[in-house]
């Protein structure tokens, strides 16, 4: 009932699982992962513990093949089960129980794990194999994900149709203000085109949850927060810091330093250049 790629990045540095299905809250159930251990996504008759039980072998060294193998041995329902996993080398595995409902199947190379069941044929998995394969040129692993989620969709998908789809990346350090892993963790519940809505939520993740690189960062000059400040105030703000909270740009802008430019290591008086448009777009 479920199609999904669980995969490690080209740099070794983040994993990640991107799974649609015709099942509410998919998210809530099939993928898991941690940064510098691994990834899993467990579905068909999804045995949730699965997510736990992988991500401790890993953690103790076990291989993806080997941890595949310790799930299978201790569930008696391991014929009903659909696995995919990846460990921290881009080592891969993809389990399809024999009574999984057809079409069922998957295929595992390095750094990736396909699998789906009840999908509309064998071209579904297929389909997101050859836009993995192919989109090594994205340094992005939510992006190519989704890219491979999508394809799938396009290539018929789950069988009885769409509902749900998430989108789960881990890379260390690259949580929320840096202090935990989640690079990405969008789910879409209950949506007609879901992959499409992930799409969407994966823009937005990318505008307020991730930290600006140096190339999007424009330095603020005397005269350009003056500029700031007196278009926040058109918006009916004190100043400009108080927009950005208001606005949820933390992530996208570099606190107004209160110590002299002496006291202080380098310029850390930026805004984000997305950020800056924004706010010029809405107080012409």
């Amino acid at each position: 009932m479920t199609f999904s790629i669980v995969a490690r990045s080209d740099d070794g540095q983040s994993w990640g699982v991107a799974v649609a299905s015709k099942f509410l809250a998919v998210g809530s159930a099939v993928p898991a992962a941690v940064a510098g251990i691994g990834a899993i996504a467990t579905q068909a008759d999804a045995n949730v513990a699965y997510k736990g039980q992988a991500l401790a072998h890993m953690d103790d060294g076990a291989t993806s093949a080997v941890t595949l193998q310790m799930l299978l041995e201790g569930d008696d329902g391991r014929d009903h089960r659909q696995v995919g996993i990846v460990d921290v080398d881009g080592g891969s595995a993809t389990h399809t129980g024999r009574k999984c409902f057809d079409w069922a199947g998957g295929v595992a190379d390095r750094d990736v794990a396909i699998q789906g069941n009840i999908l509309t044929g064998p071209e579904v998995v297929e389909a997101m194999k050859t836009s993995w394969d192919t989109t090594h040129q994205q340094p992005d692993l939510a992006r190519r994900l989704l890219e491979a989620l999508q394809a799938g969709d396009r290539a018929g998908g789950d069988s009885r149709g769409r509902q749900s789809a998430a989108l789960f990346v881990v890379r260390e350090g690259a949580g929320y203000g840096g202090r935990d892993d989640v690079a990405v963790d969008l789910r879409v519940d209950d949506h007609p085109r879901p992959t499409e809505e992930l799409e969407r939520l994966l823009d937005l993740n990318d505008l307020y949850l991730t930290a600006s690189t140096d190339g999007e960062k424009v330095a603020v000059t005397p005269e350009l927060q003056t500029e700031l400040d007196d278009r926040a105030r058109k918006l009916g703000h004190p100043d400009f810091n108080a927009w950005v909270a208001s606005e949820n740009f933390e992530m996208r802008v570099g606190a107004r330093d209160t110590e002299p430019p002496e006291d202080r290591p380098g310029d850390q008086h930026w805004v984000d250049v997305k950020v800056l448009e924004i706010l010029r777009s809405r107080t012409h």
